[in-house]
């Protein structure tokens, strides 16, 4: 990047970039483990000379860091997909039930937030519509970082919620649902034909966190795509230009995973015979009384911590799908 004229091809020039950030999402792990291997190696010869407890101790938490660091650059490699390398774009809309439903979005926009800052993702959220009396009517989220749509796409599907409500004055036990979309955000390497004539705007005021500013100017930005029926909006910014680039770049990334959804119908209607049967349209259930499970019905993993995936562990549910499904996952 430093040789005399790197930067006049400026498209040439980030291509290199990338190709660069490519090769360092594989290298850079794999001389990370080599180095804990070596340093365990080292740790477990001092520990034939000297069988100290606290050697001990400690060549044990290398030992846990490995197979950690292991299991990760493994993950990795099953994340083979043309966009899984991309950012995410992640959409929560609650089902039929009012209060409870909206509640039960919110939770699983904490979920995901909680699971994204383990792993030091950017989160933004672009768009919020908040519910009257709790909760959520509808989320619209970024997560910025490698391969976080590789992991992400995991969670499509629909989620089901088992509890006691919060809200029945009886202490009824009820049953909720929300769907979870995840999309790759795209970029300017991928041409998606959009024409202006196709888009209708909607020009609205905010209605999220982001002081008096978003109660006195319409800045938020709706966008409607008549041809495929999408509808996306922004309120992020205090500038309608600006929400209204950062609409047009979701819309775009909705249509071209649509596209992508509809070429893996065309193949799998020739590969019928090995379509799996699920139960009912539900991706996972989380239940929290009469007893603690979440139980992913795609992959039959069952976690009994609830809590815990509720605070974002949500990482052994997406290996398991990852190694069931691995690159054919969508």
């Amino acid at each position: 990047m430093a040789a005399p004229g790197f930067w006049d091809d400026a498209a040439k020039a980030r291509a290199a970039v990338d190709d660069m950030r490519r090769i360092k999402r594989w290298t850079e792990p794999f001389a990370d483990l080599s180095a804990l291997l070596r340093d365990a190696a080292e740790m477990a010869d001092l520990l034939d000379d000297d069988p100290d407890p606290e050697i001990q101790s400690g060549l044990e938490g290398e030992v846990q860091q490995l197979v950690e660091s292991l299991e990760r650059l493994e993950l990795q490699n099953m994340l083979q997909g043309p966009d899984d390398q991309r950012s995410a774009l992640v959409t929560i809309h609650p089902g039929a039930g009012g209060t409870e439903s909206q509640d039960w979005a919110q939770m699983l926009m904490r979920m995901y937030t909680r699971w994204a800052e383990r792993r030091s993702y950017e989160v933004v959220v672009l768009d919020l519509l908040p519910g009257e009396e709790a909760g959520i009517k509808s989320v619209s989220m970024e997560m910025r970082g490698d391969f976080a749509y590789g992991y992400l796409k995991a969670e499509k599907g629909v989620h089901r919620l088992v509890r006691i409500s919060p809200f029945d004055a009886q202490s009824r036990r009820h049953t909720s649902f929300a769907s979870v979309f995840v999309y790759p955000v795209v970029d300017d390497s991928i041409e998606i034909d959009l024409r202006e004539d196709d888009i209708e705007m909607e020009v609205f005021r905010a209605s999220g966190a982001g002081g008096q500013h978003v109660n006195k100017t319409s800045s938020a930005v709706r966008l409607r795509h008549g041809p495929s029926g999408l509808v996306v909006s922004c309120q992020q910014e205090r500038s309608q230009f600006k929400n209204r680039a950062t609409a047009m770049k979701m819309l775009k990334s909705a249509l071209y995973e649509r596209a992508r959804e509809e070429q893996e119908q065309e193949k799998a209607k020739v590969e019928a015979t090995k379509k799996e049967i699920g139960w009912g349209n539900q991706s996972r259930s989380y239940v929290f009384q009469p007893y603690t499970m979440v139980n992913d019905h795609r992959t039959e993993l069952k976690v009994t911590d609830v809590q815990k995936v509720m605070d974002g562990d949500l990482d052994q549910f997406i290996y398991a799908y990852l190694k069931r499904y691995g690159s054919r996952a969508a």
